[in-house]
């Protein structure tokens, strides 16, 4: 049952009794990316709704839940705008759908570092699951020390007019992880904090990475001790 329904701009009505400014995009350009939003949405939706399965299934075959909780999110446009733009392409349907694979994402938050890898062979093991490309920044950490393990997959979405096949990028991480990336995002994106401040704090989170991670494997083992847990 719907609960609850998110009003999706209905562009068909706003270009029949809107009067569009002169030097915005056209509207049919404005339709069809909702449309594409909305497709990746659909796509998210249907990942979310797998690992949610397989989350279930481990509870009550093995007394284990791998995944401590999924975020899903739809990149904003004006940050697909200023990666198209990175890129060097020009702001088109067909280069979005051709060069950027994360307008639809999911994040994935594991207790356990072996629940990373866990999940991502479950849900690739799926007839109708695809994976596009895969980096692993767990096992080869960015230079600021970040780590996750990130998976481009195509799922199919049933529409009116037919399947379609959609790509959602999966980041799945641990929990330190997270903490750990959303401490450094907030340093790296916000502003008005000092230079130095910036240069010094890194310093400081590129060696607790180091810290967590010595610490999450450490956690894990005492886990699979205490509860015999094998895949």
């Amino acid at each position: 049952m719907i609960l609850e329904r998110r009003n999706f701009m209905n562009f068909n009505k706003l270009g029949t009794n809107f009067e569009w400014p002169k030097g915005m995009p056209d509207i049919r350009n404005l339709q069809k990316l909702g449309q594409l939003y909305q497709l990746g949405e659909a796509g998210a939706n249907e990942i979310g709704t797998k690992l949610e399965n397989l989350d279930s299934e481990f509870q009550v075959n093995y007394d284990h839940n791998p995944i401590h909780h999924i975020e899903e999110r739809m990149k904003d446009v004006q940050s697909l705008a200023e990666k198209m733009n990175r890129k060097g392409y020009d702001l088109t349907i067909d280069n979005i759908k051709n060069h950027i694979f994360d307008v639809a994402g999911i994040r994935v938050i594991t207790n356990y570092i072996d629940d990373v890898y866990l999940i991502k062979k479950l849900l690739l093991s799926q007839s109708d699951v695809t994976l596009i490309k895969c980096k692993d920044y767990i096992k080869n950490p960015k230079p600021s020390g970040y780590r996750s393990l990130h998976v481009v997959v195509s799922v199919p979405v049933f529409q009116s007019n037919g399947s379609h096949d959609v790509n959602v990028e999966i980041q799945i991480r641990t929990v330190g992880m997270d903490m750990w990336a959303s401490l450094e995002h907030k340093l790296r994106y916000k502003t008005d904090i000092d230079d130095k401040l910036v240069a010094q704090y890194g310093n400081d989170l590129h060696g607790y990475a180091e810290e967590l991670s010595g610490i999450e494997t450490k956690m894990q083992k005492i886990y699979k001790k205490l509860n015999n847990y094998e895949v």
